[in-house]
């Protein structure tokens, strides 16, 4: 799989979705400031929950655009069966007869894109599955412990 069209059609997908984000958010601030948002009683909240929304869509359209940023610039690297896993690492696991296929980025965590016909995760360190993957090579298993729930990964390919 070449990671670099990957990569490119994450960013290209990720820019649709920072345009259209950046219009609902352009709406809800509209919303929020508009003469038909003043409240009509002690108990008319609806200014509020706009402004509460544009705050949290102002926050993904900046993470987005941080992300953007690192998937400008970052160094793909290739790995081999024998290579541990790190940042730009593709990852077929299996998890209860299921393939799944991650790549680990520092940013981006649960961004999902469909390439070759594969559905394809970013998964980050900072995240349980992510941080059981580090240092791992292929034939290893990463093991997930989530209170009294252990999940295990057999790690099938690294890229």
């Amino acid at each position: 799989m070449d990671k670099r069209k990957l990569i490119a059609q994450i960013r290209m997908e990720l820019e649709k979705d920072l345009e259209s984000l950046t219009a609902a958010a352009k709406a809800s601030i509209e919303a929020a400031t508009s003469e038909e948002a003043k409240p009509e009683n002690q108990y008319d909240t609806r200014s509020l929950e706009a402004s509460y929304l544009a705050r949290g869509q102002a926050k993904r359209i900046s993470e987005i655009k941080e992300l953007l940023v690192i998937l400008t610039h970052v160094n793909i690297k290739d790995f081999g069966p024998d290579d541990k896993i790190a940042g730009t690492a593709l990852i077929e696991v299996e998890h209860s007869g299921k393939n799944s296929f991650l790549l680990m980025m520092t940013h981006g965590g649960g961004v999902n894109v469909t390439f070759d016909g594969k559905r394809i995760q970013i998964v980050t360190p900072s995240s349980p599955l992510g941080e059981a993957l580090l240092d791992l090579r292929e034939g290893d298993v990463a093991v997930v412990e989530q209170g009294d729930q252990v999940r295990e990964y057999e790690i099938l390919s690294v890229q």
